[in-house]
């Protein structure tokens, strides 16, 4: 009888095979109106099993109604939504039970403490994690019994996601759970966000942080007045866009009081509040132009910085502007 798969096992793991060969979210055309205003117009991706995939934008470009039409939430205006085959809105209990959600604004009960209050919500899921580890997942050991409404934003955020958390669900939703996190307890949260998909987690993130969608997501779709306007790995995107350098000056050490001149060997010059951009695909050339304009200005240029592009250039070339302008 070794290795010989009886009826009943071999009807288990078809059903096993064939929950693992379902895409976890399937979003097609989806579309979310409030009067004229188009909040999401059309939208479509699809996010593998295990994956961590991210929704980029700025605020008010319709990531977070993105979250709450996907998981039936809201009801959408148009286009069909699978989460690991079922529809949000024809079955709300089976998507529910398969899924953990940390919205934006989340309200809670004032009175209770933090640990009664992940208790309270393990109680919705029929899995659930038991509280310490919840607790521990979020970094909230030491405020087990303190009452919620003597929290801290940021401790309020990060009791958000723990809730997310509390079920043995396969998907999780969250958005934008590191916003108003300081950089400790940010870091903190991407290393748990790690661990959960090596668990097997399927993660759909939205942030306008660019950095923490490189570090963390396979893959991106960057929306903008509600339609996404690239999708695809960070790297990929980053080099479909950009063969060039970037070179970061101060403003204050290269305009002051007069207009910076453009130079041959740039291909593209951006500026912000603090720093003048330039992109080059010949360092050498555009170093030596510097070089030379700095002399003849008499500037001194000490906090030159090349890098890399990066997902906030590619917004910033798809859109023009940064998208936390």
């Amino acid at each position: 009888m070794m290795g010989k798969i009886l009826p009943s096992r071999r009807c288990e793991k078809a059903r096993e095979e064939g929950a693992k060969s379902v895409s976890a979210i399937v979003v097609q055309e989806l579309r979310k109106y409030y009067g004229t205003v188009k909040a999401v117009d059309g939208v479509s991706f699809t996010v593998e099993q295990g994956e961590i995939f991210g929704l980029l934008g700025p605020n008010g470009a319709g990531k977070t109604t993105t979250v709450e039409t996907s998981i039936g939430l809201l009801p959408r205006d148009g286009g069909e939504v699978r989460i690991l085959g079922h529809d949000p809105q024809e079955e709300p209990l089976v998507v529910k039970s398969q899924v953990g959600v940390q919205l934006q604004m989340a309200q809670f009960f004032p009175r209770l403490s933090v640990l009664e209050t992940i208790r309270l919500f393990g109680s919705f899921y029929p899995r659930k994690r038991k509280e310490k580890e919840v607790l521990a997942l979020v970094g909230l050991e030491e405020k087990a019994h303190a009452l919620v409404e003597k929290l801290s934003g940021g401790q309020l955020k990060r009791l958000s996601v723990g809730l997310a958390l509390v079920g043995e669900v396969d998907i999780l939703f969250l958005d934008e759970p590191t916003s108003g996190l300081d950089p400790q307890s940010r870091r903190n949260l991407w290393e748990t966000i790690l661990w959960l998909q090596r668990e097997g987690k399927t993660i759909f993130l939205t942030t306008h942080y660019l950095d923490e969608a490189e570090k963390l997501c396979h893959r991106v779709a960057i929306i903008d007045h509600g339609r996404i306007i690239a999708l695809g790995k960070p790297k990929d995107l980053i080099a479909e866009h950009f063969v060039e350098k970037a070179i970061e000056i101060p403003l204050d050490e290269v305009e002051d009081g007069r207009e910076f001149p453009p130079l041959q060997s740039v291909t593209k010059t951006e500026r912000d509040a603090e720093n003048l951009t330039l992109y080059t695909v010949d360092l050498a050339a555009t170093f030596a132009e510097l070089g030379r304009y700095a002399e003849e200005q008499k500037l001194s240029l000490r906090n030159v910085v090349v890098r890399e592009a990066t997902l906030e250039d590619v917004f910033l070339k798809l859109t023009g502007r940064r998208i936390r302008d």
